[in-house]
């Protein structure tokens, strides 16, 4: 069954191909040619809210190098806000993108879906086209069809025959891959390319700025809490879009008990976050840990914005709210397992951030990491890489950060030593 699918696809994309040749021909009779001076630039990217995030300097880089740019972002519905509030993003273009997680990988609808889009796209008349997602052969093929005269994006096998400025893929930042997606695409237009090396000093991500009336909310919601501004609150942040990825709560509950002793300061307070729907894990949590804690759910990225940029501190898995702590210029201490951190890692200042790496291979997998992460609820205890963690090394990394926050009058920190 699988090979009749891959034959399927392989004809449908050989299709495409010979579709493409014959519009691109066609549309080669308007003379159509790359404005150098005031180019138009679409950037597409299906992914969630932590790969939206590190993509946040690409856009800022291209209208730093070329200020009359004309940038335009195509992003699922459900990473939206990012972009719609990226000083350098001219227009945002929503739509159902192909996606696993969101289950919208029809393979009627996309291609109906990419007929449609190219025709717009076509319409608008871009220069440049960056498709950002590693693998997404569809933004190549989409690309292709609207007769975007530079395509850039990753050499890969089903996409490159789509591409005219295709950029050889390499173990690296995800960030950083992006940078050199738009350091291409200067070049095809005729700029210089970007200065190296890609460090996140030199290209840091953009901050996520919230509204007065989320400020207002979160103010609010902390005030109701107890939390004052003079209040240093340490917010764990468990829940992550993939449940392979998640973290033992009886472990946040643990750290967060022995962070809450002595010698820090008396106005220490932990802060619970995630969304309504992980709102049982965070009670979980709360329940079995004796540090004075508090559980503040959000129902936007403006909101959860807002309340990170309160913390002293940030803990929790490998997720988007994680990354957008990192944009808010929050350290962050952080658990991965099958993903990537030298890959999915925090794009900030390195002293600002710890990462804590599982070593523990699960049965099945090849390799940790694995990248595996749509595993079905019923095979996860068959993968517990991240929950075999230990809470030292998260606990150790959590009082590096938190050290600064001591008096001088004050003693060390307390070495951990978990209760059996």
């Amino acid at each position: 069954m699988t090979g009749l699918r891959n034959l399927i696809r392989i004809l449908l994309l050989r299709a495409l191909s010979y579709a493409g040749n014959v519009t691109m021909a066609l549309f080669s009779l308007r003379k159509h040619h790359a404005n150098r001076t005031q180019p138009r630039i679409v950037l597409i990217d299906p992914g969630h809210l932590g790969s939206i995030v590190l993509t946040t300097p690409v856009p800022h880089v291209l209208k730093t190098c070329i200020p009359d740019a004309h940038v335009t972002m195509l992003v699922g519905n459900w990473s939206q806000e990012v972009a719609r509030r990226h000083a350098d993003v001219d227009e945002l273009l929503v739509y159902e993108l192909p996606d696993r997680r969101q289950g919208t990988q029809s393979p009627l609808r996309s291609w109906l879906l990419m007929l449609r889009l190219a025709y717009r796209l076509r319409k608008e008349r871009y220069d440049v086209g960056i498709n950002l997602r590693h693998g997404f052969w569809w933004g190549s093929a989409l690309l292709f069809l609207a007769c975007i005269p530079y395509r850039v994006s990753w050499a890969t096998q089903a996409g490159a025959p789509f591409l005219n400025v295709p950029v050889r893929p390499a173990r690296e930042h995800l960030t950083l891959s992006y940078l050199r997606l738009a350091s291409a695409a200067l070049q095809a237009l005729g700029y210089a390319p970007l200065e190296e090396p890609y460090t996140a000093e030199r290209y840091p991500l953009i901050m996520f700025q919230p509204t007065p009336e989320e400020q207002e909310w979160v103010n609010r919601r902390l005030e109701e809490e107890g939390i004052t501004p003079d209040v240093h609150a340490v917010m764990i942040h468990p829940g992550t879009g993939g449940a392979v990825k998640l973290w033992k709560t009886s472990s946040w509950a643990a750290c967060a008990t022995w962070l809450a002793r002595d010698p820090w300061p008396p106005s220490l307070r932990f802060v619970l976050t995630g969304t309504e729907h992980e709102r049982s894990m965070l009670e979980e949590v709360a329940r079995a840990s004796a540090a004075p804690t508090s559980i503040i759910t959000t129902e936007t990225v403006g909101q959860l914005a807002a309340l990170l940029q309160r913390a002293s501190l940030v803990m929790g898995v490998d997720s988007g709210p994680l990354h957008l702590a990192v944009a808010q210029g929050v350290p962050t201490v952080r658990i991965y397992g099958p993903t990537d951190a030298e890959t999915f890692g925090p794009w900030g200042e390195a002293a600002r951030h710890s990462v804590i790496t599982s070593t523990y291979r699960c049965p099945s997998c090849p390799r940790i990491p694995c990248n595996r992460l749509n595993i079905p609820d019923d095979k996860l205890q068959a993968h517990p890489c991240v929950k075999m963690v230990s809470e030292q090394p998260v606990f150790a990394a959590a009082c590096k950060h938190l050290a600064p926050l001591l008096s001088s009058k004050q003693r060390e920190p307390v070495v951990y030593r978990r209760k059996q």
